[in-house]
């Protein structure tokens, strides 16, 4: 089997690369620094992890645009004067997208470039010699599996040239048998990895056990990349190493995780995704985010479903564009008192923002560094008539007598005379477009998972965002025991996810509850009440047959299996040789 890190095969796409921002690895990515050069191997490998960031995982058009907006969790309709921009956003809904695809071009630009940064720092850690090379090495190629997976996964094909020879010729690795190079080498990387907290190491970076969880993910869809346009997929084939299979192997990696006392389930399901969460107890690994003026994090996700009326401070707005689909909405129906689908805030004096008629909430939370009033939304999933603050002018809140935050029935800021009503069902004029007319863009039930963080304008936030995390884990571990048979087990895993959550204290704090019975349909439906919005939901849908589906309410329509990856974008095709555009396109 050819070793995907071999030198002979890899690709340097541009050494020319920027390391603007990134001369130095930050210190909750690199702890310490080894040489503030930009050029030595420590910047090269702070490249390599600044690009996990910068849109590629961060951003509602990275990643997530294709792994999220194609699914019933989530979508961007056009919403009257807002968010047409040539169909793009629609298309990944309406399955319409073609090689042209902005979306499409630009995450395989943010993907390879990933790569190069990647390959990059391994030539120039491997030309070098300083202390605890062999780690530093072992990171840079595990970040290198990280954006090939996901090329294979989305692209079905990843370029490749060796970095060590200018003039070796282009190849392009497929997802069939490229999968397993990549699963063989990310093993063999695991001696030479930290552990977390290691050598100064913590969840910004790629230690044990990210390696851990990226392979029980790897080995979880291995047969959908080695067989991508089957009616069905072989989850029991034997494992790339060993006698064990493929499930064996999510299990046991999983449990690696699950058994380890360095992490453990939250109580409350929304720290995980909350401003300030780097000690959060079940992040593994993540994309480390801060506003630091340098290169701030990216408030995308706790951004995008807030309406523009919605304000978290008086400088502060959403953007009115994300949903759900109603089909997602209504596999949560007798659910709702679930701990994972909404929370409410309590303020310090113990007011309850309620979000169901006027009330009034303390003046006195203020956003750090700044004089701002801080308004404080409800997480999760947000459905009917929203209520929050009102402008005065434009600088300040309207207020009540007493001098506290009034919170009133609130309207569209662009259609002024519909209420801000989250409707779950979306009734489309044409069920074939995901498109709104004006006096419908409250339409769609908005998800708020992540924290909105105020900080620095609507753009920038502290949030770190999760690339393994343990509640995760356990949703990988219970589907491997289901296609394995063992139901039982898998039902504990999922009944451990329900009760270790807990409500807040409006509901008694409330652990939520267990079921009693499993199936497929039941399993399907409690991954996603763990992992929603986490750039997880095409894969999942794929594993268990529901991609190619129908959803009659969103303008979704049955697709061929082709659909399942995306286009070589066109750009790359026209200038590169030797490469061939995926089926169907």
């Amino acid at each position: 089997m050819k070793k995907v890190f071999n030198l002979k095969y890899m690709l340097v796409l541009s050494l020319g690369l920027s390391l603007s921002a990134c001369t130095k690895l930050d210190e909750k990515i690199q702890d310490e620094i080894l040489d503030p050069n930009g050029s030595s191997p420590v910047g090269f490998l702070s490249a390599a992890y600044d690009r996990l960031g910068k849109g590629t995982f961060v951003d509602h058009g990275g990643v997530f645009a294709l792994q999220q907006y194609t699914t019933d969790e989530a979508m961007l309709p056009t919403r009257g004067s807002d968010w047409g921009d040539g169909g793009k956003w629609r298309s990944m809904h309406e399955f319409t997208w073609g090689p042209d695809n902005a979306i499409v071009t630009d995450n395989w630009n943010m993907l390879t470039n990933g790569v190069t940064r990647s390959l990059s720092a391994v030539k120039a850690i491997t030309e070098s010699n300083f202390p605890q090379k062999q780690m530093y090495l072992a990171e840079a190629k595990g970040l290198l599996a990280y954006y090939l997976f996901h090329l294979l996964d989305l692209y079905g094909q990843a370029p490749y040239r060796n970095p060590m020879d200018e003039k070796a010729p282009l190849e392009f690795i497929k997802a069939d048998t490229g999968i397993d190079a990549l699963i063989t080498d990310v093993e063999a990387l695991i001696p030479d990895l930290a552990g977390l907290g290691d050598n100064a190491t913590h969840n910004g970076r790629f230690t044990k056990e990210a390696a851990y969880g990226f392979l029980a993910n790897m080995y979880l869809n291995r047969a959908v990349l080695k067989n991508r346009y089957a009616a069905s997929f072989n989850f029991m084939e034997k494992a790339v190493t060993g006698n064990d299979t493929d499930m064996d192997k999510v299990i046991y990696y999983t449990s690696l995780l699950i058994n380890s006392s360095k992490f453990h389930l939250e109580s409350n399901y929304f720290t995980n995704f909350s401003i300030k969460n780097e000690k959060a107890a079940e992040l593994i690994w993540v994309v480390t985010q801060k506003i630091d003026k340098i290169r701030n994090g990216s408030n995308s996700f706790g951004y995008v479903g807030v309406e523009r009326n919605q304000r978290p401070t008086p400088a502060n707005r959403g953007t009115n564009a994300a949903c759900m689909t109603p089909e997602f909405y209504y596999s949560w129906d007798g659910n709702h008192d679930d701990p994972r689908f909404s929370r409410k805030y309590q303020y310090s004096d113990g007011t309850w923002f309620l979000n169901n008629g006027e009330q009034s909430v303390p003046s006195t939370d203020i956003v750090p560094g700044t004089n701002l009033m801080w308004f404080h939304f409800n997480r999760g999933i947000m459905e009917g008539q929203q209520y929050g603050p009102v402008l005065a002018n434009n600088s300040s809140f309207v207020m009540t007598a007493d001098n506290r935050i009034k919170v009133s029935e609130l309207v569209m800021e662009k259609s002024t005379g519909v209420k801000m009503d989250f409707t779950p069902e979306l009734n489309f004029d044409n069920p074939k477009e995901a498109v709104f007319k004006q006096n419908q863009i409250n339409r769609g039930v908005r998800v708020f998972k992540y924290e909105y963080d105020p900080g620095d304008g609507n753009g920038a936030s502290n949030v770190d965002i999760p690339l393994v995390r343990l509640g995760a884990m356990y949703t990988l571990r219970a589907e491997a025991y289901f296609r394995k048979g063992n139901k039982d087990l898998a039902m504990q895993d999922i009944n451990k996810l329900r009760t270790s959550r807990t409500r807040e204290a409006y509901y008694q704090n409330a652990a939520g509850k267990a079921i009693s019975s499993m199936d497929e349909a039941q399993l399907y439906k409690e991954i996603a009440y763990e992992t929603y919005w986490e750039l997880l939901r095409r894969q999942q849908m794929i594993r268990f047959g529901k991609y190619d589906l129908p959803m009659a309410k969103s303008a979704k329509p049955a697709t061929q299996p082709f659909r399942r990856i995306f286009p070589i974008p066109q750009n790359v095709m026209d200038i590169t040789e030797g490469v061939s555009q995926n089926q169907g396109y």
